[in-house]
């Protein structure tokens, strides 16, 4: 089976030795997304709100690029600094996620550049 790499600038480019996801079959594989903005390479927003909004705009982009979509998640794995942001992240999750996919959703002692919140998505093409 041929195991493609994702690659676009429209999302923040890996900040590691990683793809921004991987395409193995039909099905498509995001590394966590975190609310870098792509244009400057910066994390600019500073509430689980803004910085939410950034992460799923990264992942639609990340998708897009990979054939796939939010509609076409099949699984989701969302890790926040602190539990207490669970109802305010909530919202905006369910803004972009209306299919509701399966979902992990954790509390982590420090992510990425000390952000507030990552995903990452298993979808089909």
């Amino acid at each position: 089976m041929e195991i493609l790499k994702v690659a676009t600038e429209k999302a923040p480019a890996a900040i590691g030795p990683y793809s921004q996801a991987i395409i193995c079959g039909e099905m498509v594989f995001t590394s966590g997304q975190i609310p870098i903005n792509p244009e400057s390479g910066n994390v600019e927003a500073t509430t689980i709100e803004a910085q939410a909004e950034q992460v799923m705009q990264n992942l639609g982009e990340v998708l897009k690029a990979a054939g796939s979509s939010f509609e076409k998640a099949v699984k989701t794995t969302c890790f926040l600094a602190d539990m207490g942001d669970f109802a305010a992240f909530n919202a905006v999750y369910a803004k972009y996620f209306t299919a509701k996919p399966a979902r992990s959703c954790v509390a982590v002692k420090t992510l990425p550049k000390n952000v507030l919140v990552e995903v990452e998505v298993i979808a089909v093409k």
